[in-house]
């Protein structure tokens, strides 16, 4: 229909609905294990006799109900309020800041800390704080969707190499890098939907070859990888200080919210002053502050936890792929994916888990390839070996087509 004001435009709502669509609407209109209330589902199979797990969090050190790191949450609530009130710059900040940034440098070996609000936002602002005109970034091709944003909103160019493929990423240096002032490469530490790692060494030697920055995401891999729990760079026995800059969260091991990012101590006294993601958002909160603080403490006290979350992930793999399940190329490492035929396959077998009271969502559209669709399985220092098997039998007795009738087609 045209009208005199010119042919009649779809609403926004429309708009809206055709990008629901597109997005993969289909997927869950028949149902759908997303956004489920877990504290309910906790409740509904505490009375079954195996129970209640959860293989969708990233409490890798088994701390988040930890009574030190509720009691420290508490007792800052109590003492300093629920939040930080304005930006740590204009607002000023609180004495605990500064004394969790300096705890997390201290542990990871680095010159100084920075705490942001986001773990997003830390990646997003970051990056293109760092580059401009000029300058291009190379950022590997499954790197997180925080890594992609920064990486394409900017002002410089941006490239991808193959996934782990540092010959496609060394033949790009070769060619290009001749052509831009600054160039900086992106991995992450831990690659939180395939479960495997970069090949660390050789990235920090091509970088420095070719007068390269290394930004190293280690939202996964801080807690996890290392005896300690310090990441990639003590599971390859790196000084930190090879690396230019690092990105963690307080969200994984340190069971808490917020981003962090590692560097000298003269790069984070630049941050602070002109990093637009730390300068104009708002502080951390008193309770987040001593919730992370206080886990940073218990895995410095506590590095068997570490140990126990690499044993509890393996056992997960090995018995997997023993029951003729795909995990990939998964190290073994906190995150195991399995691999299914298709989306259809991967939802039913999450369905099947979550009706044995396992709760792990299917990843079927956003984040992966389409012709990829997995679950991914998150580890704890604290599950039981009995709760990881019984994940593994299920899911392959879904697969296999083992199970009984009424579930099978439930």
């Amino acid at each position: 229909m045209v009208s005199e004001a010119g042919p009649e435009r779809p609403s926004f709502a429309a708009v809206a609905e055709r990008r629901f669509r597109l997005a993969g609407k289909s997927i869950i209109e028949k149902g759908h294990p997303y956004f489920v209330p877990v504290d309910r589902l906790e409740q509904m199979y505490s009375s079954k006799p195996d129970g209640y797990v959860s293989l969708a969090h990233y409490d890798y050190l088994g701390l988040s109900r930890h009574p030190e790191v509720i009691g420290a949450a508490s007792e800052a609530v109590q003492d300093l309020g629920a939040g930080a009130g304005a930006s740590r710059l204009v607002g000023g900040e609180r004495t605990a800041h500064r004394a969790l940034e300096r705890n997390l440098a201290e542990f990871l070996g680095v010159g100084d800390v920075l705490t942001l609000i986001s773990g997003y936002l830390t990646n997003l602002s970051l990056i293109n704080h760092l580059l401009g005109p000029r300058d291009l970034v190379l950022i590997d091709s499954l790197a997180h969707n925080s890594i992609v944003v920064g990486a394409k909103s900017g002002r410089f160019e941006c490239r991808t190499f193959e996934h782990n493929d540092l010959d496609d990423l060394e033949r790009q240096l070769d060619e290009t890098r001749h052509e831009f002032r600054h160039v900086l490469v992106v991995v992450e530490g831990l690659y939180s939907m395939d479960g495997d790692i970069p090949d660390l060494p050789r990235l920090v030697e091509m970088k420095t070859r070719h007068d390269a920055w290394l930004l190293v995401d280690e939202a996964h891999s801080y807690g996890v990888l290392g005896e300690y729990g310090r990441g990639i760079t003590e599971h390859f026995g790196i000084d930190p200080a090879e690396i230019e800059l690092s990105v963690g969260t307080l969200s994984k091991s340190f069971v808490s919210s917020g981003g962090f990012i590692c560097a000298s101590a003269e790069v984070i006294a630049w941050l602070r002053f002109t990093l637009p993601g730390f300068v104009y958002s708002v502080g951390l909160s008193p309770a987040t502050v001593a919730s992370a603080n206080a886990a940073v403490n218990l895995l410095r006290r506590e590095p068997e936890r570490v140990a126990r979350l690499k044993e509890k992930s393996r056992l997960f793999r090995d018995s997997a792929r023993a029951a003729g399940l795909n995990p990939g190329c998964a190290i073994g490492e906190a995150v195991v994916p399995l691999f299914f035929d298709s989306p259809e396959q991967t939802m039913l077998v999450s369905q099947v888990l979550m009706d044995h009271g396992i709760y792990a969502p299917p990843i079927v559209q956003v984040g992966v390839p389409k012709d990829r669709p997995r679950i991914r399985f998150f580890f704890s220092a604290a599950h039981r070996d009995a709760d990881i098997l019984r994940a593994v039998d299920v899911t392959a007795a879904a697969v296999h087509g083992e199970l009984p009738a009424q579930i099978a087609s439930s």
